[in-house]
């Protein structure tokens, strides 16, 4: 039996979906991504999360529909309430995270990567919300982040279609970052992880809350934010020793008050 959820530790921390052969969310897949999400919160080592799909075939292909009869008038109790609350511990962890998509990404699987501040894809990957086809809506923070991602149209036109879409169609919408040779999303991610986990980590924190922000509050309230945020890490060591790796044309050495 599949482990259904695998991690690894370090300054770049991996979850992997390990489900085979599709990765379906089932409950007990949520209730292990709620463990593994509550250890890489924990270890003060990490600095950034990759998210991603065991094989090639699909980073998560969305529920598990052989729970579906049993959830038949209790939704909610039995599958979306657990899940909201593990997919919003994803989207706030204090760490930025990046989904790396191979293959399908579907209904859950990409509200799952919704909850990541950035999505890599392989050039064959597939993602969508067909929940409508199946006579069910997008329950797991489909309809309300995807409009954040790709804007109001473009969120209904994907639900409501119900279409898959290709990643260049994906790229060119803004669902995801950036588009990698097939097989190499992955790669591609944690490349993008070492680069972030090279950034003074007390910044790299505070910029993804004043970013997570900048669509919850006003202009006014959100410069606010900035400022206060601004005046907290030109206090820190970080600021002077980027400062001093730049004049000095060396790499700097950021430290973290966490790590102690």
């Amino acid at each position: 039996m599949a482990a259904l959820v695998n991690v690894t530790h370090g300054a770049c921390a991996e979850i992997e979906l390990d489900n085979p052969p599709m990765n379906v969310v089932s409950r007990e897949l949520t209730v292990r991504l709620r463990e593994a999400l509550r250890a890489v919160e924990a270890d003060e080592r990490t600095r950034v999360v990759v998210l991603h799909g065991a094989g090639d075939r699909a980073f998560c292909a969305g529920s598990d529909i052989a729970e579906f009869e049993d959830l038949h008038g209790r939704v909610a109790e039995g599958k979306l309430l657990l899940e909201k609350l593990v997919y919003r511990q994803l989207a706030r962890l204090r760490v930025p995270s990046i989904a790396a998509i191979e293959g399908f990404a579907l209904g859950g699987g990409l509200e799952l990567a919704l909850c990541c501040d950035l999505r890599v894809a392989g050039e064959h990957a597939r993602l969508g919300l067909p929940e409508l086809k199946l006579g069910v809506v997008p329950g797991s923070g489909g309809t309300q982040r995807l409009p954040r991602v790709v804007g109001s149209a473009r969120a209904k036109e994907l639900i409501l279609l119900g279409e898959i879409v290709d990643a260049a169609t994906a790229l060119s919408i803004n669902l995801v970052n950036r588009v990698a040779p097939a097989g190499s999303a992955l790669t591609a991610a944690r490349e993008m992880a070492e680069t972030i986990a090279a950034r003074g980590p007390v910044a790299v924190r505070t910029a993804k809350v004043l970013l997570d922000q900048a669509t919850e509050r006003t202009l006014d309230d959100g410069l606010a934010l900035e400022l206060d945020a601004a005046e907290m890490i030109f206090s820190t060591h970080d600021a002077l020793e980027g400062a001093r790796a730049f004049l000095a044309k060396r790499p700097p050495n950021f430290s973290d008050p966490e790590e102690s």
